[in-house]
């Protein structure tokens, strides 16, 4: 569906807003009551956290922790802490791309497009979610696992997000960012950034590749609408997404055999042969996704890549050490 990015349109569409928003009117009545707002808007505010995103971010903050040696009231701190950033960077996310969000079919019920939310309630909540989050961890945690939230936030926000509408390297760097997370599970166990760190990021890191294709694939002509560059949009042939996804699924093979080779860990050939039975199924879906280029084969892999990552992580914390 192609949408016109005149200002008319968006006007028209601003117009057709006001319709979507009583409390607003009611705001600015002279008998409003101000205990009507919390209620109205939570949802929206809960919405603009990604909390689907964000209950992933939490999964692999846990499995890191579970991973580097345990320790219940730490991992409780890591994970408020990270919560609260994840929370900053999502909504500031939206904030940035509210405008383009409007002419995206997936995107224009967003809290923000639809004027549920204005854009200062917004920005505030950014705000204040951000300083309690750095503030947490920085009090209750580590400075290294403060330092990795906040390079997460950076990228994100002010990296990934404004990238998205000049090159196709976003979606990297928009990796990079969603894979910061997991370090800062291992590091709040008094862990250092080694090897196994390094393999724990590199599994996120490979898994949001494929992962990432499937959709821009099913949702490219949104991404075309907006101004987007995917690779979906800059090689609408797919043959550029798909040997992306194929490469990045393979050399996640190994790499996620990487996190229990250490000492004292659990059943380890149990972890290898089912690492390797959804490593395979994860790169033949790529492979599938790579020669078809279809809606059928992009949900085949995405559905794929949904299974694969939390049943890894559940894997790898069945095969840790146990707790210390």
């Amino acid at each position: 569906m192609s949408v016109t990015t005149t200002s008319g349109s968006l006007t028209d569409h601003d117009q057709a807003l006001g319709l979507m928003e009583p409390t607003i009117a009611v705001r600015r009545s002279a008998g409003f009551r101000l205990s009507a707002v919390p209620l109205v808007h939570l949802a929206d505010f809960v919405e603009l956290t990604k909390p689907r995103i964000a209950t992933l971010e939490l999964v692999t903050v846990t499995a890191a922790a579970v991973v580097a040696g345990l320790n219940a009231l730490d991992l409780l701190h890591v994970l408020i802490g990270t919560a609260l950033v994840a929370a900053s960077a999502s909504s500031a996310n939206q904030w940035l791309e509210r405008r383009r969000d409007v002419l995206m079919q997936r995107t224009c019920q967003r809290p923000l497009p639809a004027g549920r939310l204005s854009g200062r309630s917004v920005v505030v909540f950014s705000a204040a979610t951000f300083i309690a989050g750095i503030g947490y961890l920085a009090l209750l945690v580590n400075p290294l696992t403060t330092g990795i939230a906040l390079l997460s936030w950076i990228l994100y926000v002010t990296v990934y997000t404004p990238l998205k509408t000049r090159t196709t390297a976003n979606t990297l760097v928009g990796a990079i960012a969603g894979a910061l997370p997991i370090l800062m599970g291992w590091t709040a166990m008094g862990r250092s950034l080694d090897v196994h760190a390094a393999s724990l990021f590199l599994i996120i890191f490979l898994w949001q590749l494929p992962h990432f294709m499937a959709i821009a694939w099913l949702y490219r002509r949104d991404y075309a609408d907006a101004g987007m560059r995917m690779l979906t949009v800059v090689d609408p042939t797919g043959v550029r997404a798909g040997a992306q996804a194929v490469i990045a699924s393979l050399t996640l093979l190994p790499i996620s055999l990487v996190p229990v080779i250490q000492p004292q860990a659990g059943n380890v050939s149990v972890y290898f042969l089912w690492a390797m039975l959804l490593g395979v199924g994860l790169f033949g879906s790529s492979l599938v996704f790579l020669v078809r280029r279809d809606r059928l084969s992009a949900r085949w892999l995405l559905r794929a890549s949904i299974v694969y990552l939390p049943m890894l992580l559940v894997l790898m914390m069945l095969a840790a050490p146990p707790e210390v």
